[in-house]
């Protein structure tokens, strides 16, 4: 099951949206709001506090 390119949410089967450029890159999305922010508004998602990969200046991720 693929992940949403914006904010890394898992996405189910039967529910979302893929979206292929014209150099083959594929985009997956769980959202028109995801959608939106990556293609029309060109967001970064590690900027937007409201995505799941956002990252805070100076701090780690450990897993």
């Amino acid at each position: 099951m693929p992940k949403c390119t914006f904010c890394g949410i898992v996405i189910e089967q039967g529910t979302g949206k893929m979206y292929v450029k014209k150099d083959g890159k594929l985009f997956y999305f769980c959202s028109s709001k995801c959608e939106k922010n990556t293609l029309k508004m060109k967001r970064k998602p590690i900027k937007t506090k409201w995505s799941g990969r956002y990252e805070k200046k100076g701090v780690t991720k450990e897993e």
